[in-house]
Order: C-alpha cells, then structure tokens, then sequence
C-alpha cells in the first residue's frame, strides 16, 4: 500500500512547483501584468508553495521579443521588479529548452541573480546537449531539474539509457513530464519505478509534471507522490498549455503537511483566475484534448482546432485518427 494512502501524515520531502507563469503562458502568449505576478508571487508565499517558475529563458535570436510578453525570456531586472531580493522561503525557477535558450550568455551565475532554479527541458533525444546545458547550471551555482518531455512515447530501453547519463551529470531532479496528458496512474507507477531507481542509484529527486487532457493530471500526481516522488508541479486554475495542469488548489488542499494553505489559493483564483477566464484566455479540458490524449498525440492539432473556435468534434476526432 502507498505511504500516501495513509492520509494522515505527510512526507517532508515533498516539494511543491507552482508552473502559472510558464506553462500558463503558453496559453496567452505570457502577456501576464506585473499586479498578476506580483499577487502570484505573494500568493505563493502564502499559500507555502516551495518555487515559483517565472516563465523561460528563451533566446532573444529565435523569438521575436516584441510577440511575447516579458515572461517567455524572464530577464533577471524583470524579476527583480517583482521579487526585489526575495528575501523569503519561496525559491524562484525558470525553464532553459534545449535548442531554444541561450544559455551560455543569458543565464548569468547565481550570485547575480535572483533565480535559483534552472528547470532544462529536454526529449531523449537531445539528453547530450541536455547534459551540456545542466553542467553549465550548475556550475554557475544553480540548482537543476531535468524535464524529460513526451515520455509516454518513450521506450524503456531508451529511458533508462537517458537516466543513466543523467544520473552521472550534476542534475538535483528527474521529471516524469506527461506532456501529452496520455499516460493512467497504472502507467504512471510503473515510469516512477523507474525513475525512483536511477535516483536512488545517482543520490537524485524525482518529480512529476502532469497534463490533464484525460482529467488525469492530478490522479496522476497523487499516484506519483504515492509512489515516492518528491517534486510536484500545479498551477492555479490548472492554467496550461492546451488542456492544462495538475491545478495547484487540488495539490494545496491533498498534501497534508500544514506549511501548505489553500486559502491564498482559493483568494488568488476569485480574483485572477476567474477574470482571466472571463476576458478570453481558453485553457483546459475539452473533447478535442480527451481525442490526443486518448492517441497519445502532440496537442498541437486540438489547440489549433480551439483557435479556430471549431466545433465539429466527430470530425476532427477522424483527423487525429488519420494522423496516428
């Protein structure tokens, strides 16, 4: 039986990721105001969140800078207008994807920044220059998590390879990353094992980032901190790309340890999350997200099929099938 089932205690080791900025950015291109992160930033602190995610370090040559709002690059004086020397227990992160950050040049050493965290994001195909990116981090005094994306594709030959590599490089965390919301709680414990294994082999965390196109995001997180994995990401309103996150007030108001507060939660979401909602900004469940779940596909076809306000679910169903 999972220690979680024993519902009245709490696991110290548990940390709590909150991800709104970044993969709720996704959704509205991180055109968020500086009142929405502040009171984000504030919330968190109450709500005893253990890191915030700011947005990406994404290079400034590949995106056009004046597309995006300032959280898809998360420039240090851009946090710091928020956080100023964030003399508090919350710890702040950003997202570096391979192939799409400069890492050399835009992530300074940590003693110059307010950043704690470098989250790497990678496939298994690219663990190599995933390796490169995380040595690099840490050297700068960092610490790093490694986001394995699009696992539910992954052979377990191929996986365990990754970890093995990852194991011997300097990185504090692998991440189970569903990214395409495919994978049940079954599935889910049989990829933990084999993530706990590595970590318990190279002294690593494990942690998990769920996607919610089977209304499985956060079945599937409570199955990971079952099984003994420590890192939890969520995000308010379960604001993410396509059909959203784990959402954080579900996370808040399971995990036991009393550090964890739902009210900021709940006062944050009536106040910001709702609006958001009301103004236009579509994130979360819908037919077209349950249809690439159920295939185990990329969402990007049900997000294009949301923009253009589609509502012929049958037939895009056939497209998706076609496209398998």
């Amino acid at each position: 039986m999972k220690e979680i089932s024993h519902l009245m205690g709490y696991r110290q080791s548990v940390k709590v990721v909150d991800a709104t900025l970044r993969d709720g950015g996704l959704v509205n291109d991180f055109y968020f105001t500086d009142e929405f992160v502040k009171e984000l930033y504030n919330t968190n602190i109450k709500a005893g969140v253990d890191y915030m995610e700011m947005g990406y370090k994404a290079d400034k040559a590949m995106f056009d800078e004046s597309k995006f709002g300032k959280w898809k690059f998360c420039k240090d004086e851009d946090i710091r207008e928020i956080v100023g020397d964030n003399n508090t227990s919350l710890k702040l992160a950003v997202m570096a994807d391979v192939g799409r950050c400069n890492y050399k040049e835009d992530i300074i050493p940590k003693a110059e920044s307010p950043i704690d965290l470098i989250r790497v994001a990678t496939y298994l195909n690219t663990i190599p220059a995933a390796v490169d990116m995380i040595e690099d981090a840490a050297g700068k005094g960092y610490e790093v998590t490694c986001n394995i994306m699009a696992i539910s594709n992954a052979q377990e030959g191929d996986l365990r390879t990754a970890l093995d590599i990852l194991g011997q490089s300097p990185v504090n965390v692998f991440y189970i990353v569903d990214s395409f919301g495919a994978l049940y709680p079954e599935q889910l414990a049989r990829l933990a094992d084999v993530y706990l294994e590595f970590a318990a082999k190279y002294g690593k965390k494990v942690g998990m980032h769920a996607h919610n196109n089977q209304q499985l995001a956060f079945a599937n997180t409570i199955e990971a901190v079952g099984d003994g994995v420590d890192w939890l990401d969520g995000t308010y309103s379960a604001m993410g790309r396509g059909a959203g996150n784990c959402a954080m007030e579900l996370l808040l108001g399971f995990l036991k340890n009393p550090k964890y507060n739902v009210y900021p939660a709940i006062q944050f979401i009536e106040k910001y999350m709702v609006p958001l909602k009301e103004q236009g900004v579509v994130w979360g469940y819908d037919l077209q997200y349950l249809m690439t779940g159920l295939l185990n596909q990329h969402p990007r076809s049900a997000i294009a099929f949301t923009k253009d306000n589609r509502k012929d679910y049958a037939e895009f169903y056939k497209e998706v099938v076609a496209q398998d």
